[in-house]
């Protein structure tokens, strides 16, 4: 009796717990994490951080005590500040415009518009309903009325349904239409972290992976067989990095093992 008493409160618990915690799903394949969530409650969970100096994806993860931790927006490596924005709380925490390696840079400065308008993600929260729901979207987009970016990181580019390398400012062509510079390895196979989004409220994060690297070219064609609605980037190659639990985790191969140091990261708690 004492153990079927025991089993049966064992399941309530479990229960419980299953319904507390919305399901995380992670699958691997071939070198490629697709990690998905969905549903309302989840959305409540989700938020971006910054570090005031570089840490890594597993230093991030273990100090937030978070479930999923990927890493997000890009940075400068030399002076430690962002080249995303990023905001949490309803507050921007990083604006590139405080990037003093940015605004002094001749090259850059020419292209601002671009930079500053790359691809997000964003979590919205609208006064009417109090529902949030997600965005994927160049930065300089309002939000419609009554409505906050509850949390966000900045990225990119979009991916799909459009691959906007020109327009964010990725690869720069010259009159000729020569491409005479190239950001983020955009052209080139490196590991990748992506976030897409589908049917509005199913969030789809796909980890490639040093095994398995891609092109944004191939990766528009791969999210768009995955039947997503909308997709973009954050930072990759050497930055590519999630951490789940105390069960996967991804770092580059480069280095020491222990990942590079970064800026900004996505938790889900």
């Amino acid at each position: 009796m004492k153990k079927l008493c025991f089993l049966f409160l064992s399941m309530i618990i479990a229960a419980q717990i299953a319904v507390a915690a919305p399901p995380i799903n992670v699958e691997y394949n071939d070198g490629i994490y697709h990690i998905t969530f969905k549903g309302d409650k989840i959305k409540k969970r989700i938020r971006f951080m910054s570090s005031e100096s570089l840490i890594t994806n597993r230093e991030a993860h273990h100090k937030s005590h978070a479930r999923l931790t990927i890493n997000a927006g890009f940075f400068d490596p030399k002076n430690q500040k962002t080249i995303s924005y990023v905001v949490n709380d309803r507050t921007t925490i990083e604006d590139p415009m405080f990037n003093e390696n940015i605004m002094t840079n001749p090259f850059l400065r020419r292209n601002l518009d671009k930079i500053m308008n790359r691809t997000e993600f964003r979590v919205i929260e609208c006064d009417s309903t109090r529902k949030l729901h997600y965005e994927i979207t160049p930065h300089k987009s309002p939000v419609d009325f009554g409505c906050v970016i509850r949390t966000s990181a900045q990225g990119g580019p979009l991916v799909y349904p459009d691959l906007r390398l020109e327009e964010e400012g990725f690869i720069i062509k010259n009159e000729d239409g020569e491409i005479i510079r190239e950001s983020a390895s955009v052209l080139h196979k490196v590991a990748r972290t992506i976030i897409g989004l589908k049917n509005s409220d199913e969030v789809h994060i796909l980890i490639f992976t040093d095994d398995h690297p891609m092109d944004l070219y191939e990766v528009h064609d791969y999210v768009k067989n995955l039947g997503l609605d909308r997709a973009m980037a954050f930072d990759g190659g050497s930055s590519t990095s999630m951490n789940y639990l105390d069960k996967y985790e991804v770092v580059s191969t480069k280095g020491d093992g222990g990942g590079r140091s970064l800026k900004s990261f996505m938790l889900v708690y």
